[in-house]
């Protein structure tokens, strides 16, 4: 049987229901026991664990990929291998995937990320099938940061050194975050607080609204924030540590 076939079809089937889940409730029922993976340069391999929550079999299919989402598994062009890339996960078992970087070259002062993906589809019972009911894939992605080994200081020194700054906007007042750090800095919440009363940002739309990369900028608006900057505002605000653990942090925001 043709693996490379059957990878394509897969992807096709998962854009289709990606597009539906959006107007449905629907979870996936194999679940990724990580919300991040990070891979050490001098790391062997490092191991991801699935769980299945289903009452049924399913056939599921791991990729990664460096941040297309829809780039096919036969596509993606990532430096890493993945074993099993397709397997039969049974009803309420587990399965160990393993990643082994391949060696290519990659920066060596800063992470890279890349996606780690998780494509389950549920079996289809012949009464199903006989009556022509559509069966949903699941698509589930998280980050992947592979870590340089000689980086100069550790991952949890790096929110403290983001540089914060009020601006004004078209719309009203934002925050703009530098990160000179080698580091991605993930975030879970983030308001300014002025005159004691808290402005959150804009709820994020995307994954992207909620990191900034490393030597990277990101904005971020405050709807309800609309005096112009006076003097140095209080920034409070949370990340997520590399077990996805949230951390609190606050630092000044100069106008």
């Amino acid at each position: 049987m043709n693996t490379t076939a059957i990878s394509s079809a897969r992807v096709r089937r998962a854009v289709l229901a990606l597009a539906l889940i959006g107007a449905h409730t629907a979870q996936a029922s194999v679940v990724i026991n990580s919300t991040r993976i990070v891979y050490g340069q001098n790391d062997r391999e490092v191991t991801v664990r699935l769980e299945s929550k289903n009452q049924a079999p399913v056939l599921a299919q791991v990729w990664l990929d460096n941040g297309d989402e829809q780039a096919t598994p036969e596509r993606a062009g990532v430096p890493f291998v993945i074993t099993p890339p397709i397997f039969r996960m049974e009803a309420g078992k587990q399965q160990v995937t393993r990643l082994a970087y391949t060696g290519e070259t990659l920066p060596q002062t800063r992470e890279s990320l890349f996606w780690f993906n998780l494509l389950e589809v549920p079996s289809q019972s012949q009464g199903a099938a006989q009556a022509n009911q559509l069966q949903l894939a699941f698509r589930s992605r998280i980050k992947l940061f592979f870590r340089p080994a000689n980086l100069p200081y550790r991952v949890e020194d790096a929110p403290a050194k983001l540089q914060w700054r009020r601006i004004g906007t078209a719309q009203g007042q934002a925050l703009e975050v530098f990160n000179p750090t080698p580091y991605h800095v993930t975030f879970d919440q983030i308001e300014v607080l002025e005159a004691g009363q808290p402005h959150a940002r804009k709820p994020p739309t995307s994954g992207a609204e909620n990191m900034v990369i490393p030597g990277g900028r990101n904005r971020f608006e405050l709807p309800t924030l609309k005096l112009a900057p006076g003097a140095a505002a209080t920034v409070a605000f949370t990340t997520l540590d590399d077990f996805g653990v949230k951390v609190a942090h606050s630092a000044t925001a100069p106008p």
